[in-house]
C-alpha cells in the first residue's frame, strides 16, 4: 500500500478552508460552540435514558444509541478541523485518515440503520399499542442496535480498504477538513468508475432502502393517527413522531444530496458545507429536536435538576 501510495504513506495534507483565511477565526468559534453544545446536548440525553427509570423504554434505549452516536461521529471529525483552522501543522497522518474514514462512514451507516429502526418502534406504538411491550421486547431491541452497528462497520471496513488502496502517485493534498470517500476516490491517479458504482450501489442500500422503510412505516402511522377520535391523543402521537421525522429529513437529506451523485460532479464548496452540516449541525440538531418536542425528556430534566439541586442543598 505505501509504495502504491507513494508519499502520502507519511501523511495527507488537509486544505480544509484555507482557501478562505478570513473565515478561519469565525469558522473555528462557531464550530466549537457547537461541538460543545453538541457534547453537552447529547450527553444529557444518554445521562437522563440511563438515569431516569421512566426513560427506560425502547424508544429512549434507541435515542441514547443515536445520542452516542452523534458524540462519536462529532468527535472523530471537529477535532481535527478545529486543530487544522487555528494550526498552521494541517496534516494527518495516513492512520490518522484510515482511522477518521473507518469511524465517520461507520457512524453514518449505523444512523441510516438506527433511523429506520426508530421508524419501527414508533409504528409498532402507534399501531400496535397493545401489543408494543411484546413486540419491542429487550432481547429484539439489542438485536436490532447490534444489527446496526455491525452493518454500519462492516460496510465501512470494506470501503474504506476500498478506497485507501488505490494508487494515489503521490498526491496528498485533500481538499477537505477530514478524510471522505468522495474526496479521497478524487485523489486517486487510477480509474475510480468501478468504486464509484459500487459506492453508489451501497449508497442506495443504506439511503435509500431505510428511507423507503421509513416512509412506509409513516405512512401506516399517519392512517392510525387520523383514527384517534382523542385530539390529545393525535397531538400527542404527532408529536413524538414528528420530532423522529424531523431528523430523518435532515439527515437523509444532506447524505442524499452528496453521496448519490458521480463524486466527479461535486462542488468542493458545497460538498464541505453539506458535510459540515451532518457532521456538526445534525447531531447538535438532534438533542434539541428531541428534548424541545418531547415531554417525557424535558420532565426528566427537569427531575434531575431538582434531584441534583436536592442533594447539593442537603
Amino acid at each position: 500500500m505505501e509504495r502504491a501510495n507513494g508519499s502520502t504513506s507519511s501523511g495527507f495534507l488537509l486544505l480544509g478552508f484555507s482557501d478562505r483565511p478570513k473565515l478561519e477565526t469565525p469558522l473555528f468559534v462557531v464550530i466549537l460552540m457547537g461541538y460543545v453544545l453538541s457534547c453537552l446536548g447529547n450527553g444529557t440525553i444518554i445521562l437522563l435514558s440511563l438515569r431516569d427509570p421512566r426513560l427506560h423504554t425502547p424508544m429512549y434505549y434507541f435515542l441514547s444509541n443515536l445520542s452516542f452516536m452523534d458524540l462519536c461521529l462529532t468527535t472523530c471529525t471537529v477535532p481535527q478541523t478545529l486543530a487544522n483552522l487555528k494550526g498552521r501543522d494541517k496534516t494527518i497522518t495516513y492512520g490518522g485518515c484510515v482511522t477518521q474514514l473507518l469511524i465517520a462512514l461507520g457512524l453514518g451507516g449505523v444512523e441510516c440503520v438506527l433511523l429506520s429502526v426508530m421508524a419501527y418502534d414508533r409504528y409498532a406504538a402507534v399501531c400496535r399499542p397493545l401489543h408494543y411491550l411484546i413486540i419491542m421486547h429487550p432481547q429484539l431491541c439489542l438485536r436490532l442496535v447490534l444489527t446496526a452497528w455491525l452493518t454500519g462497520f462492516g460496510n465501512s471496513v470494506l470501503q474504506t480498504a476500498l478506497t485507501m488502496t488505490l494508487p494515489l502517485c503521490g498526491r496528498n493534498q485533500v481538499d477537505h477538513f477530514f478524510c471522505e470517500v468522495p474526496v479521497m476516490l478524487k485523489l486517486a491517479c487510477a480509474d475510480t468508475s468501478i468504486i464509484e458504482a459500487e459506492v453508489f450501489a451501497v449508497s442506495v442500500f443504506f439511503l435509500v432502502v431505510p428511507l423507503s422503510l421509513i416512509l412506509v412505516s409513516y405512512g401506516h402511522i399517519t392512517r392510525a393517527v387520523l383514527k384517534i377520535k382523542s385530539a390529545r391523543g393525535r397531538r400527542k402521537a404527532f408529536g413524538t413522531c414528528g420530532s423522529h421525522l424531523m431528523v430523518v429529513v435532515i439527515f437523509f437529506g444532506t447524505l442524499i444530496s452528496m453521496y448519490l451523485q458521480p463524486p466527479s460532479s461535486y462542488s468542493q464548496d458545497v460538498n464541505k458545507s453539506i458535510a459540515l452540516f451532518y457532521t456538526l449541525v445534525t447531531p447538535l440538531l438532534n438533542p434539541l429536536i428531541y428534548t424541545l418536542r418531547n415531554k417525557e425528556v424535558k420532565g426528566a430534566l427537569r427531575r434531575l435538576l431538582r434531584g441534583t439541586t436536592g442533594s447539593r442543598g442537603s
